[in-house]
């Protein structure tokens, strides 16, 4: 099931369990006593060995788990589908019974008992209307309130898995130890000490002669019964096999765990030239695997080489200094992809933070092959959670443009590009082929929305987990580095969304240090702030002025300058980089927004780091902040998000009393560095110009601007100062066509429809052939990169003159609804010529006046420019 729900919280111990019926009061399992203690879990059934052709009574407690559900005092509903021997993997849900998840469907409606309990009966095969001919596996679900608002999932918050057994067919199970109700059964108890007392309880779905055994050597018998316990101490380190087995004379059934013994723990220095997460060597044959967890008692490398048990061969050693665990495993084939995570403190098991692959259970199986060929497929009933993957000696690719010239930062022009609604395909090899259309528009830079490794798949990027994989939803890692190749080759450069304000929930380094109790980061997480300190923090915040959080950022900084060979980073949420507490809520923002000197000396460290590996390199902070903090940025170097969309908009509907965009121009913002101010009428966080322009257009007579071909011909006027004002500039996808979709079509962050056939409507067609005409002429002439100049746009009549010794330009354009008079003072008089026609007009003087029909603009210089 792909994911519905965006999840804040991710507690990161489940134990929660099925619920047992004491099999004394169960006709089907007579004589067997469940020992005192045994804790009720968060969904509990009956019968015992359910099938798909019978009645089925699930349980929510719903005070357990993840308390989604917790004091609910509306229904509750049941949202459930089937794994069938069709599914493709624990995330391939079929025959989901409701219709959407947040409309409520009366035949999942659950029965309330009181207490935080709901029941619903139901038959599988029927409830789900299920042919004959498909066997069901096991009943998948989540329960919710009316709207889906609130959700009860386990306590990491992974869908629930309930086993169905085949009717008639002998099957065992345990019931102690508690077991969690994943995709693949586990015991809550993991650790064992040495020398502790396990106890174990197992039942047969008929009578058989029971055997349990610890490795192979049996502790307990039961002869013709459904019911077996047996206590047996552990005396040996390392994993432990648990095992019932029963026969009735015609079949056996086997059900098993395991446990992990520990050892001491061996203190020793990692490695010299070892690093975080995997360092290669001796030709990729061995790995040497760190995690960095302070505070951790004990930890295993488990994975593909060791048949993801906690061998005593993988126990793994710390460093000192207590802040490092590692160990060496060897033996592997330098071709061969090895999937592996940490099994830490023996009570949750994490990827590694630094890996560039990771296995998804739930999301893998929606990735198509065209775009991903060859994914390596999930240790399905081996694990649970995410999975990295390594590989000592992975296809690597061959780069051709070695020696890219970037461009300077006066002649940016940077698109925008969010590849799920950019192109259908929404992959790295077909957006690589699209660049013909890129070329000739003539930007010279692509902005990538964030491509590391997300939650889901159709997402905007910003609720990062794995900082180092480039997603997998858009492509292999050599796809991603072909298309900055061929990018290079065509000289553009590539600028990647860097989102290192915050985490979610699938982050290791979120879940190595969480507080179940309260669902926030725990005080001693070296990364994260248990509460954020500004608005408009998502997910988990980072504490930007701890060690840890610096040493991690500069690593993942530098991999993807090194790896990547990306040109630049827009710093997602920039402003969040402080540990000064200004409060969360929108009244704080005016504080937040103040001048913040330990946020710039926070900037300034990573600029400096950043320019001492690439002098050259584009740091670009979404900022917003007060214009002194801005300002020593820019003096630093760095260049600062300039939105105008409002201005802009007011402009192109028509509406001139609040269409002042004058803070385009650098001089506004009290800079000293005038190429520092990225501005942008559109980007992806703004509603699109062209939607307010035919939805709340200005109309004055027969001119409206709910016109289409009209509100295209605004678009032209406003692209024509956009692009004359000096300094860098962005576009957002699609506006060179006037892409008319709201952004809050399918909710802001939902998937939006790709209209290329835009190309063929004749006034998108111009709009685009004007954007391209403006942008050759910014790139190509250096009087649109000039600091004299002069500009009025604060009325409906809106110019700017630019002034260079080898050329001088003017713009002027008429923003309001009716005829209106220019007058401008020009540099020189005599003949100017239009950039945009052929046309050419006389100035008696050095003063311009003309009557300027309504939308209509010129872009004219002194000279003809190319």
């Amino acid at each position: 099931m792909k994911k519905i729900i965006v999840l804040f919280l991710l507690p990161l111990l489940i134990i929660s369990a099925c619920k047992k019926r004491n099999p004394a009061e169960d006709p089907e399992i007579p004589g067997t006593e469940i020992p005192a203690g045994t804790e009720a879990g968060l969904m509990t059934f009956a019968p015992y060995f359910p099938s798909g052709d019978e009645a089925l009574t699930i349980t929510l407690d719903a005070s357990k788990g993840n308390e989604g559900l917790k004091g609910i005092s509306g229904d509750v509903y049941i949202y459930a589908g089937l794994i069938t021997d069709k599914s493709t993997g624990p995330g391939d849900w079929k025959y989901v019974k409701s219709s959407s998840f947040n409309t409520a469907d009366p035949a999942s409606k659950m029965t309330p008992a009181g207490n935080n309990i709901f029941k619903i009966t139901l038959t599988p095969r029927s409830f789900f209307n299920v042919p004959p001919s498909e066997k069901i596996l096991k009943v998948v679900m989540v329960f919710r309130n009316t709207d889906g608002s609130r959700v009860a999932r386990n306590k990491d918050n992974s869908d629930i898995y309930l086993p169905l057994t085949e009717a008639g067919k002998l099957a065992v199970r345990f019931i102690t130890p508690e077991f969690e109700p994943l995709f693949t059964p586990e015991p809550a108890v993991k650790i064992q000490m040495l020398g502790q007392e396990l106890s174990v309880t197992a039942v047969s779905s008929k009578a058989a002669d029971l055997t349990l055994t610890l490795n192979g050597t049996s502790f307990a018998t039961a002869a013709n019964t459904t019911s077996i316990s047996g206590k047996v101490s552990i005396s040996g380190t390392g994993s432990q096999l648990v095992k019932v087995r029963a026969a009735d004379g015609s079949a056996t059934a086997e059900a098993s765990f395991t446990l992990a013994v520990n050892g001491t723990v061996q203190e020793a220095n990692l490695p010299v030239g070892a690093r975080d997460g995997v360092t290669f060597i001796n030709g990729g044959r061995s790995a040497i695997v760190s995690l960095y967890a302070p505070g951790k008692q004990f930890a295993y490398l488990i994975g593909d080489f060791n048949e993801w048990k906690a061998d005593a061969a993988y126990f793994m050693k710390r460093t000192p200094d207590g802040n490092r665990w590692w160990v060496q495993v060897d033996n592997l084939n330098s071709q061969t992809e090895y999937a592996y995570q940490f099994w830490v403190d023996g009570m949750l098991k994490v990827a590694d933070p630094y890996c560039e692959k990771v296995l998804d259970p739930q999301n893998d199986s929606y990735i198509p092959a065209s775009t991903y060929p060859g994914l390596k497929a999930y240790p399905t009933g081996k694990t649970t959670g995410i999975v990295s993957v390594m590989q000592g000696n992975p296809a690597s690719y061959s780069w051709r443009t070695t020696n890219f010239n970037r461009p300077q930062k006066k002649d940016l022009v940077i698109y925008e590009l969010h590849l799920r609604d950019f192109l259908s395909s929404g992959n790295y090899s077909t957006l690589k082929d699209t660049l013909n259309y890129l070329s000739r528009l003539g930007i010279n830079a692509i902005e990538l929305m964030p491509v590391n490794e997300f939650e889901g798949n159709s997402s905007w990027g910003y609720n990062p987990s794995f900082y180092f994989a480039a997603d997998k939803y858009y492509g292999t890692k050599v796809a991603l580095q072909a298309f900055i190749d061929e990018c290079h080759t065509r000289g553009i450069a590539v600028i990647l969304d860097m989102v290192l304000n915050h985490s979610f929930g699938q982050s290791p380094m979120v879940q190595l240090y969480f507080d179940n109790a309260t669902g926030k980061p725990s005080a001693n997480s070296p990364w994260f702030n248990a509460n954020p300190t500004h608005p408009f923090n998502v997910g988990y915040d980072f504490n930007h002025e701890s060690a840890a959080t610096k040493h991690f950022v500069k690593n993942v900084i530098e991999f993807w300058m090194n790896e990547y060979k990306v040109d630049g980073f827009r710093f997602d949420l920039s402003k969040g980089f402080t540990q000064k507490n200004s409060g969360t809520s929108d009244a704080s923002v005016n504080a937040w927004s103040a001048y913040d000197g330990s946020r710039v000396q926070i900037w300034k460290e990573y600029n400096t780091f950043i320019k001492s590996i690439d002098p050259d390199f584009y740091v670009i902070l979404e900022h917003f902040a007060a214009d002194a903090e801005e300002k020593e940025l820019s003096d630093a170097g760095m260049l600062l998000w300039n939105n105008l969309n409002y201005n802009f908009n007011e402009a192109t509907m028509g509406y001139v009393a609040n269409s002042d965009f004058s803070r385009a121009f650098y001089d506004r913002h009290s800079f000293t560095q005038p190429y520092n101010l990225v501005t942008y009428m559109e980007s992806h966080d703004e509603e699109r110009l062209m939607y307010k322009n035919l939805q709340y257009g200005n109309v004055s007579g027969t001119y409206s601007i709910k016109n289409l071909n009209t509100a295209l011909k605004r678009q032209e006027l406003a692209a024509a100062f956009l692009l004359a004002v000096p300094g860098p500039k962005m576009i957002w996808q699609f506006g060179e066509l006037g892409y008319d979709v709201s952004i809050e079509q399918n909710g802001r962050t939902g998937e939006k429809p790709i209209h290329w056939e835009y190309k063929s409507n004749s006034g998108r067609k111009e709009l685009y052939s004007v954007y391209s005409k403006l942008i050759k002429l910014k790139k190509s002439n250096a009087v649109f990169s000039s600091t004299n100049f002069q500009y009025s746009l604060n009325s409906g009549v809106k110019y700017i003159v630019l002034k260079s010794p080898t050329a001088n330009v003017f713009v002027v354009g008429n923003f309001d609804v009716v005829s209106k008079q220019a007058s401008i003072d020009l540099p020189i008089g005599g003949n100017w010529y239009d950039c945009l026609s052929d046309q050419m007009i006389s100035v008696s003087g050095s003063s311009y006046s003309s009557t300027l029909a309504p939308g209509e603009y010129h872009v004219y210089s002194s000279t003809p420019l190319y």
